[in-house]
């Protein structure tokens, strides 16, 4: 007789806001032993989130309490990517809710991201390590290229912030707008950005307007991802603070906050802490279940 496999509980949750209507949805698998990638990706695309969690037992060696260090994966509804803010964030959340505030270990493919949860209030609050991030150049071309399936003139960018590419987990491509026109005016040609994304391996395009010295907007075109936008971007966020640190807009030391996904009607807010002497960026925000 053939064994069927029972399908696994697939837990719903949206990351950067504590109303169910705001932040950014994750499909959430706390237990994805025994599912094939084309399994995860099909869960994935059936969710139809810009990224879905899948967790299965830790490798050897990670470290971590028992019962609290996982191998984590993510899924786009067209890919696998090889870290995701907001999928953390939420896995985090659904996991302490079951046993509890404390630190945890994820095994990502980037590398291993430690996540410490807390409880303000009543409120569980992740926040995430990432691995150690680097800024790289942006040729003139590919800026031009990326410029061109926005529909941005280079009048439109801030000059304070060279476009670069940025990474804490995930490449992203940081491009500043000048205004907060220009960020919500976002209709962009889907299939060569999605095309200029694959060559420079590009998780999204971190469109950035600068509010004041520590507060910012935000947005992400994913289409590499297979969806036009990403609401609201953990792993892009801790790519900018990076990147906001390496070319001096911020202090070395600073709390950066990130509005995103106003413009999408899902609004969230994500908080971005740079510590001198330490490269890593870590990014926090609470979560809360969809349904």
């Amino acid at each position: 007789m053939a064994t069927i496999t029972p399908r696994p509980e697939v837990l719903r949750y949206t990351a950067f806001s504590s109303d169910p209507d705001g932040g950014n949805p994750a499909g959430v698998v706390l237990d994805a032993t025994g599912l094939e990638d084309d399994e995860m990706l099909a869960i994935a695309a059936g969710l139809g989130y810009s990224e879905s969690a899948f967790l299965t037992a830790p490798p050897q060696g990670l470290g971590g309490a028992e019962g609290r260090a996982y191998t984590i994966r993510y899924f786009s509804p067209k890919a696998e990517v090889p870290f995701c803010g907001h999928a953390t964030v939420a896995t985090a959340v659904a996991l302490a809710e079951r046993t509890g505030p404390g630190q945890l270990v994820f095994a990502t493919r980037a590398g291993t991201v430690p996540v410490e949860v807390t409880e303000e209030g009543g409120t569980l609050r992740a926040t995430l390590t990432s691995v150690e991030p680097y800024v790289a150049d942006l040729a003139e071309a590919d800026l031009a290229e990326a410029l061109a399936a926005l529909d941005w003139p280079d009048t439109d960018l801030d000059p304070a912030f060279p476009p670069r590419i940025a990474f804490a987990g995930a490449r992203h491509l940081v491009l500043a707008a000048a205004t907060r026109e220009r960020l919500a005016e976002l209709a962009y040609d889907f299939t060569r950005l999605e095309a200029l994304m694959r060559r420079l391996d590009l998780t999204t395009v971190q469109l950035v307007w600068r509010e004041s010295a520590a507060v910012f907007h935000v947005r992400d075109p994913f289409p590499v991802g297979g969806v036009v936008e990403d609401p609201v971007t953990g792993a892009a966020a801790a790519a900018f603070g990076a990147y906001a640190r390496e070319f001096g807009l911020v202090p070395e030391d600073a709390v950066l906050t990130l509005y995103q996904g106003e413009d999408l009607g899902r609004p969230g807010e994500i908080a971005v802490t740079l510590r001198a002497g330490d490269p890593r960026v870590r990014v926090s925000g609470t979560a809360t279940r969809i349904g």
